[in-house]
């Protein structure tokens, strides 16, 4: 079932768990992740990154997504994830995406905000939802401790300016984790959390993470986070799985990538503590 994120999310943060948003780059990775949704009965929100356009073409990622969303019975968010201009994201939303991400996170907040509105505005005409990000979730490559990274925090005074001024349905904000692998586990900002929780209604998303650490996730889950994004962590299973598989051909190598995916995806919703759909 075909959905916008807005009630998924609202229902997420109201009752204490998150949704998996699990970034797909093929028809593979894709069904996948809404066949286990199918077979636990989970929400899922599925996102196609604007960064991963030149794997597949954005055609490409909103028919495999309305396929395979229209197919099942829970709901299906086909999100696109850190939209970066506003034409992609306008094309996302002509094609059929029912969320999308505008990240200009590293725009001042001034700027952060008129570009927010302007694709607020063109989508909510057409019954899609908007996330942004406040703050800036940077790359965790080697990263050790946040200073490490060129992440910076989510400042408290800025979420209802922000939220007022562009009537986001999500944010995204920064505590700690970071895109990409980590060396060790990211120390999160559980204090910054509450305090953004406590003045704010809209569903909060968490980037970065993949290998952040279940018991930081399932805190995160639990204390207001809605969405958490995961992608890192479905490559790396793919590809030890078939490191420790060795599959004589191309075919055995997908499946073994398949059965990676599905293991780390079941684990995540257990983690997210996410509940079933109604």
């Amino acid at each position: 079932m075909l959905v916008n994120s807005k009630e998924m999310l609202l229902k997420a943060s109201q009752e204490g768990y998150a949704v998996p948003a699990t970034n797909f780059i093929d028809l593979d990775s894709a069904r996948t992740f809404v066949t286990v949704a199918e077979k636990l009965n989970k929400p899922l929100i599925l996102p196609f990154a604007q960064a991963h356009k030149e794997l597949i073409s954005l055609e490409e990622a909103a028919l495999i997504g309305k396929y395979l969303a229209e197919k099942v019975t829970v709901p299906v968010v086909l999100h696109l994830d850190h939209g970066e201009d506003f034409d992609f994201i306008k094309q996302a939303i002509d094609l059929g995406f029912t969320s999308v991400m505008i990240d200009a996170s590293k725009e001042s907040l001034e700027n952060n905000i008129a570009i927010t509105k302007k694709v607020v505005e063109y989508a909510h005409q057409r019954n899609v939802t908007v996330e942004a990000e406040l703050g800036h979730v940077g790359a965790g490559t080697n990263y050790e401790n946040h200073d490490r990274t060129d992440s910076i925090y989510t400042e408290v005074e800025d979420v209802q300016t922000f939220v007022k001024k562009t009537n986001v349905d999500s944010l995204a904000i920064s505590i700690g984790t970071a895109h990409g692998a980590y060396q060790g586990t990211p120390s999160i900002n559980f204090d910054r959390l509450s305090e953004i929780r406590e003045i704010t209604n809209v569903p909060l998303v968490l980037h970065g993470g993949s290998s952040s650490g279940h018991t930081n996730l399932s805190r995160c889950a639990v204390n207001g986070i809605a969405k958490i994004n995961i992608f890192t962590d479905f490559l790396n299973a793919a590809y030890q799985k078939n490191m420790d598989g060795h599959p004589k051909d191309y075919i055995e190598m997908k499946q073994l990538s398949n059965e990676a995916m599905t293991e780390v995806l079941e684990t995540y919703y257990k983690v997210f503590v996410t509940k079933n759909a109604e």
